[in-house]
Order: structure tokens, then C-alpha cells, then sequence
């Protein structure tokens, strides 16, 4: 018998009173927190099953006085809001159909009906709230030890009742793979072009989530190999997968954070046009698309100096120019512990000076910013300086 082993949110004290509100026999906790706390990860979100029903636990959570939110209620899904973090509490389910996009579910009593659903064998172990015991009905402690990321019985069927669990797949393998398991990878390939099906927005949400891990790389080459990013990215080719394994290689030498949006640039030939396409495409945020279309544009030819990096984070923002240097493999340390400075003269200043306002006073203050940046961002009396010489021009 496997137990989970002791963690911080097993010993949460409004977890405890959930499990005797809702009564040990009727939950079971499921999903990440269990499969995160068996590889000793930290967890984040914890989710219960349970046999009740969502109106049954809607009644009993409010007769407890815990708030309870319908999330997803007609799919059997109710938030319970806990001090020390809310819990989703999803009645059991088994699929009743599918069309590869969304599933039609019954409510189920067994809890292997409800394992038998979900996708992959490390996913679809459940806990039991008191004793801790595992319930492990496909293997998912083994392939955990092996570090696999497995469908739970047949992969061609687990991914046509929902054609997203390709991505979710890559993904799961970025992230806990180690062993390749074979007949995944040929049903993923197989059934590439299924997901054209999807919208875009999922496909979005699971391709940046994938590049947001912390080495994704060779995941992604291998999609491209087998065919699946061409699906999604069919303007990612062997020079953008180069590309991506150089950003990420140079990522960690800088110790710099992983960002999905710089890699998902990474992924695309330098085209502004084309990049907004693809955001578009893809229905990102506007100021999404408006930062992988200026990643798109590169730095200027040569940036020199520190001075050269600072000019660049002055116009572009910090953020920004961090990731237009990784990028293109240029260190951003100049900007380390360096705050963007503010421009400390504004057109009133020049008007009191005398000049008219309008067109004069815009070209005095661009010309004194420039020289400003040129020189270094240095302080106010030197910039009245740089004014009174473009005042005597």
C-alpha cells in the first residue's frame, strides 16, 4: 500500500474541516497536488473528487458556512473558498461522448470511472483525505517512478475525445518526462492534424504554457520533427528550432527567467507582419501581439557600449529590452540593478524660457533628449546645460 507522503497542505487545518463537512468516505484528493507531492514538487492548487453531488455539496458547504462558488456546476464542478487557499470539489464523471473538442459526461460512483477520464496515468491518482492512501488504478506509480507521461489505456482514443491532449502531452513530458513512451508519441503524430479542429485560444494557452517550463527545447524540436508544430506553428522551421535551443541555452548562462513570449518569437522568422499574424492567429492579448511584433523588428546592428544597452531600455522599457537582447545572445547585465531613468525637463520649462509653445518646443526637447541619452542619462544641471546650448542655436 502507498501512502502520500506527509506535505504542508496534507496538514492545512481548513482542508481538515473540508474532509469533515464533506465526510472522508464521500473525497478523494486527485490531479496535480497528489502527482506533485509523490515527486516532491511544491503544490499550488488542490482539487478534490467526491460522489456527492454538485447541488449536495453546494447545500452541504453553505450549511457549514463555507462559501461555496458553481465554477462549472453543470459539469459537476463547485469552488469551496478556504482561508488557506480554495479548493475545486468536481463530482465523479464518465464520458458519455466526445467530438474531440468537448465532451458530453454523466455523473458517475466509481472512482475508477472517473480515472478512467482523465489523461494520463499520473494524473488520475487519487488520495484518500485521512489515511492518505493512494488509489492508483493504471499504473500512474510506476510511470512516475519512471518518470513517463503515459494515456491512460488506449493513446489514439484518449487524444480523439479531446484533440487538445496532444499539446497537454508535450507538455506533461517537458515537464516530468524523462522515458519516452513510444505509443504516445506515434498517436500524437498521427493525429496531428486533428488540431486544427481546436480554438485557437486553447491552442495558445497550452503552446505558451509549454514554452513558459524551464527547458523545453528538445519537446519542442521533436514536435517539429513528427510534424505536430506544424500544425500550430507552420512557419516555425529548422532555423527557429535552432533558434529556440540557443535562446534557452543562453537563458540559463545569464540566469534569466524563463518568458513563453520571448521563446514564441524565438519560434518565428524576424517578420513583423508576419508576427502579428501569428498573434492574431493565435488571439493574444493587444499588448501581446504588440510585443511579439517588436521582438520581431531585432536590435539595431550593433549595440557596443552598456550605454549603447541602457539607450535601448530607455526606449523600449526594461522588460522589453531584456528580451530583445537574450534574443539575440547580448548580455543584458548592464541593465542589473539599473532603474530606466526619467527625462527630467518637460516642455513647460522651455516655454517659460521664452519659446512659444508648439512645434519649436517639441524639436527643443527631442533634440535635448537625445544629447541626454547620448551622454549617459546625466543628472538635471547638466541637462539645463544641454538646454541653454539648444536655446543658442
Amino acid at each position: 500500500m502507498t501512502k502520500l507522503p506527509a506535505a504542508d497542505w496534507t496538514q492545512r487545518e481548513d482542508l481538515a474541516r473540508l474532509v469533515s463537512v464533506l465526510g472522508a468516505e464521500n473525497m478523494r484528493w486527485v490531479g496535480g497536488a497528489v502527482r506533485d507531492t509523490l515527486l516532491g514538487s511544491d503544490v499550488r492548487d488542490v482539487d478534490a473528487a467526491t460522489t456527492l453531488l454538485p447541488d449536495a455539496v453546494m447545500r452541504t458547504l453553505k450549511a457549514a458556512g463555507i462559501k461555496p462558488i458553481p465554477t462549472g456546476i453543470d459539469h459537476g464542478t463547485v469552488t469551496a473558498v478556504l482561508p488557506e487557499g480554495n479548493v475545486e470539489i468536481t463530482t465523479l464523471r464518465k464520458d458519455v461522448a466526445t467530438d474531440g473538442r468537448r465532451a458530453t459526461v454523466a455523473f458517475a460512483s466509481e472512482w475508477k470511472d472517473d480515472a478512467a477520464r482523465r489523461d494520463f496515468t499520473i494524473n488520475a491518482l487519487f488520495a484518500h483525505p485521512e489515511t492518505l492512501e493512494i488509489s492508483d488504478y493504471f499504473g500512474g506509480l510506476d510511470d512516475l517512478a519512471e518518470r513517463r507521461v503515459r494515456f491512460i489505456g488506449d493513446a489514439r482514443e484518449r487524444i480523439r475525445e479531446d484533440h487538445l491532449r496532444i499539446l497537454r502531452y508535450y507538455r506533461f513530458q517537458a515537464r516530468f518526462g524523462a522515458a519516452l513512451d513510444e505509443e504516445a508519441e506515434e498517436a500524437c503524430a498521427e493525429l496531428a492534424s486533428t488540431l486544427k479542429g481546436l480554438s485557437r485560444e486553447r491552442v495558445a494557452m497550452e503552446m505558451l504554457a509549454l514554452l513558459a517550463l524551464p527547458d523545453p527545447s528538445d519537446t519542442v524540436s521533436r514536435m517539429y520533427e513528427r510534424g505536430v508544430l506544424a500544425e500550430v506553428l507552420p512557419e516555425t522551421g529548422a532555423e527557429q528550432i535552432d533558434r529556440l535551443e540557443t535562446l534557452i541555452a543562453f537563458e540559463i548562462a545569464q540566469g534569466a527567467a524563463a518568458d513563453p513570449l520571448r521563446r514564441l518569437a524565438a519560434l518565428l522568422p524576424p517578420d513583423r507582419k508576419l508576427a502579428e499574424q501569428v498573434a492574431a492567429r493565435l488571439r493574444l492579448s493587444n499588448a501581446n501581439r504588440k510585443t511579439l511584433a517588436r521582438l520581431a523588428d531585432g536590435l539595431p546592428d550593433a549595440l557596443p557600449s552598456d550605454a549603447d544597452i541602457r539607450a535601448l531600455a530607455y526606449r523600449e522599457g526594461s522588460h522589453q529590452a531584456r528580451d530583445l537582447l537574450l534574443l539575440n545572445s547580448v548580455s543584458p547585465a548592464p541593465l542589473d540593478n539599473w532603474e530606466v531613468p526619467e527625462f527630467p525637463l518637460k516642455g513647460g520649462a522651455i516655454v517659460a524660457r521664452g519659446v512659444g509653445a508648439g512645434p519649436e518646443v517639441a524639436r527643443i526637447l527631442q533634440a535635448v533628449e537625445r544629447r541626454w541619452i547620448a551622454e549617459g542619462f546625466p543628472a538635471a544641471d547638466r541637462v539645463d546645460i544641454l538646454l541653454e546650448e539648444e536655446l543658442s542655436r
